[in-house]
């Protein structure tokens, strides 16, 4: 058995405690951190298209100017991924595969599913109340096309049931 755990800041602990409570002992574990490419691209582009534009190399303003930060901010990135999932593997206490992805988050969490026989993932959106809204987008995207079973699990405890949105009104 190939179990994936999505691994997102905000929520990591909730999946690895799921899959120490819920996956078998001898499953392999893959704790995957993807990084949004999005971000770094940006600042490359900003850099590139702005800040880069009328100096020539060596003659910048002023000093780091020639500093593309993006490069910077793929380097925070990775460092910031790597900890996190030292952390949880930590946590697992177990045997397990660390991968780091960068790119769509949504595309490249269904992609690394491909193999798998279990994803698990937590719920990233308003954690208030029971309901559609507690997914964010690349969740809900997640959800919806993963080709393999999904094990969604709550960040901390679960809303109470009185929280459920009131049915819609009857058709006329």
């Amino acid at each position: 058995m190939r179990v994936i755990a999505w691994l997102v800041e905000s929520t990591w602990p909730a999946c690895v405690d799921a899959v120490r409570a819920h996956v078998p002992a001898d499953a392999e574990v893959v704790l995957l951190h993807v990084s949004d490419a999005e971000v770094p691209d940006l600042a490359h582009g900003a850099f590139a298209g702005l800040l880069g534009r009328g100096h020539p190399p060596g003659h910048l303003p002023a000093e780091g100017w020639g500093k593309d930060p993006g490069d910077r901010l793929e380097a925070l990135g990775r460092s910031s991924a790597a900890e996190l999932l030292d952390a949880a593997a930590e946590r697992l206490g177990r045997p397990c595969v660390c991968e780091e992805r960068s790119g769509r988050v949504e595309r490249e969490v269904v992609a690394a599913c491909e193999s798998a026989d279990l994803l698990v993932l937590a719920r990233d959106g308003d954690r208030s109340r029971l309901g559609p809204h507690s997914l964010g987008p690349a969740v809900r995207f997640t959800v919806d096309h993963a080709p393999c079973p999904v094990l969604l699990v709550w960040p901390e405890p679960a809303p109470p049931l009185d929280t459920i949105p009131p049915p819609p009104p009857p058709r006329p």
